[in-house]
């Protein structure tokens, strides 16, 4: 999706660069955005989440202790990555198709036409492909560990998608000018993302306290058993 700018339109010398760069490079830009808006994800979501910093070593730099302090770690990165090089080239192609099949149409009906082709054909590949590389991101060591997670977590995120995505195009199309669409689009999906990453770890925290208390708890029966034995 390309963005052309309104001559009438009064926007801020940064904002309008970054038209600028998503007219005449629209694949490395959003490919930029994509990166930087998920690693802020996972370093938000990790701090919102209230997870404890990564273990550094006594020894380890000021840096590296800082960084850990930050949740700058090597999982930011790997979103990051997955920001770059999967999300933004999927969504550019996805997308461009749309458009593309729809080009020159107007109407309530062809509108209408695009909303469902939109959430019934693109937002199943993107939910696949963002699950699968998220299964992949935490660990996932076998094809199996991905299907699985894609499994698990589809129609959660898709049943999301399909009310966030109308929502937002009923504002877009009533409050937002033409040339606005894709960084709103891109705020939209930012606090999606991070409200769905600050979830999924505060699950995982909670989960994970309640498996230390169950260790604690039978830590202390079997201390108890031992001394009644003696």
């Amino acid at each position: 999706m390309s963005a052309k700018i309104s001559p009438n339109a009064p926007l801020h010398p940064l904002l309008a660069q970054y038209l600028v760069q998503l007219s005449t490079n629209p694949l490395r830009t959003k490919a930029i955005t994509s990166a930087t808006f998920s690693f802020l994800q996972e370093v938000i979501g990790s701090h919102a989440a209230g997870l404890p910093p990564s273990p550094t070593p006594k020894d380890a730099s000021v840096l590296t202790k800082a960084l850990a302090r930050a949740h700058i770690n090597a999982k930011a990165f790997k979103m990051a990555l997955y920001g770059f090089s999967v999300s933004a080239p999927l969504g550019h192609v996805l997308v461009g198709l749309l458009q593309k099949a729809f080009a020159g149409k107007v109407g309530l009906k062809y509108r209408l036409a695009q909303l469902l082709a939109s959430n019934l054909l693109i937002a199943p590949i993107q939910t696949t492909a963002f699950l699968a590389s998220m299964a992949m991101i935490n660990g996932a060591k076998s094809v199996e560990d991905v299907v699985r997670t894609v499994r698990a977590g589809f129609f959660t995120v898709i049943r999301v998608n399909w009310v966030v995505s109308p929502l937002s195009m009923v504002v877009a199309q009533q409050f937002i000018p033409v040339e606005l669409w894709v960084p709103f689009f891109n705020i939209i999906q930012f606090a999606l993302g991070t409200i769905f990453n600050i979830k999924v770890k505060r699950l995982r925290l909670a989960a994970a306290k309640r498996e230390e208390e169950q260790k604690e708890r039978e830590r202390a029966e079997s201390a108890a058993a031992n001394l009644n034995d003696v």
